[in-house]
């Protein structure tokens, strides 16, 4: 069975809740060279960073993925405490304000409402709820790492229908330079004989060895057979990709190249005018074949 397209362009999401924790996943990806993962993680999770590379490199092959997770206790369990220091600089300087003018002290209300006396503070994690938390942000993480994966299939679903739309179009325009009247055996010889005319009106002094030198070059310039060749056969390797799925966006990018190269050659072989608006018709479906193919993994 053949595997899924994928774009490299799409996005997941997840959360969970655990041991009085609020976990939220968030992935990006976008177009890439290669899979390049950058992750914004909360403090403490910085020992998860391999084990979350390992999970995005085991499901996605190209791209660039950029990860946030965020852990946040939930405010019910933060506990309120005094930062001693805060409040020791404070009595200091009210002791000394008392020396030099007379005023009411403050009450302790008011000192504790002073900004940095009360700190939430969470409390320390033992062991085995670090471990489950942990645990539970590399689920939330694969719930999170599915849903982009489903999203980037689902582009690449869209994107590789107007792949296809694209080969077959441009099947059809090597079919018509193949057909075409101008490629006919009696249409070449035509050509050749005016253009070996040329040549002798040119140079009167032109030896029978290099005439038949020129007209066999002639000859091989005006022979697009090669190129019309290898276009059916990069058109075959083509479709055996995209029916094959799976990440074949590098070697459909190369095979528009190569479409490319065989495009430019008919162009510059041609001598009918016909056949050279084909080749450039192939030019510019070949273009909008690259441009799509560049955004699957």
């Amino acid at each position: 069975m053949a595997s899924p397209l994928a774009s490299m362009t799409g996005f997941g999401r997840a959360s969970a809740q655990s041991d009085g924790y609020s976990i939220l996943v968030e992935i990006k990806s976008v177009n890439g060279r290669g899979l390049d993962v950058r992750s914004r993680l909360s403090p403490g999770l910085d020992v998860l960073d391999g084990d979350i590379r390992r999970m995005v490199g085991e499901k996605l092959a190209r791209g660039s993925v950029s990860i946030f997770v965020n852990l946040q206790r939930q405010a019910a369990d933060t506990e309120l405490v005094v930062n001693e220091r805060a409040l020791d600089r404070v009595l200091t300087l009210i002791e000394s304000l008392e020396k030099r003018i007379d005023a009411r002290k403050p009450s302790i209300e008011a000192i504790l409402a002073l900004k940095g006396i009360m700190e939430a503070e969470e409390p320390q994690l033992t062991p085995d709820v670090e471990e489950r938390l942990h645990a539970s942000v590399l689920d939330c993480l694969g719930v999170a790492l599915t849903a982009l994966v489903e999203s980037r299939r689902g582009e690449g679903e869209r994107i590789g229908a107007i792949i296809a739309q694209r080969i077959e179009e441009i099947a059809f325009l090597a079919d018509t330079a193949q057909a075409h009247p101008a490629r006919s055996r009696d249409a070449i010889l035509a050509r050749l004989r005016d253009q070996v005319a040329t040549l002798r009106d040119a140079d009167k002094g032109l030896s029978e060895e290099r005439l038949h030198q020129e007209a066999a070059l002639l000859a091989t310039k005006a022979d697009i057979a090669e190129e019309l060749d290898r276009f059916t056969a990069h058109i075959t390797a083509a479709r055996d990709l995209l029916g094959k799925g799976g990440p074949v966006g590098r070697k459909l990018d190369f095979l528009s190249q190569e479409f490319n190269r065989e495009a430019n050659t008919l162009c510059s072989k041609s001598n009918d005018v016909s056949l050279t608006a084909i080749g450039l018709d192939l030019k510019a479906a070949i273009d909008q074949l690259r441009e799509q193919v560049q955004n699957l993994e």
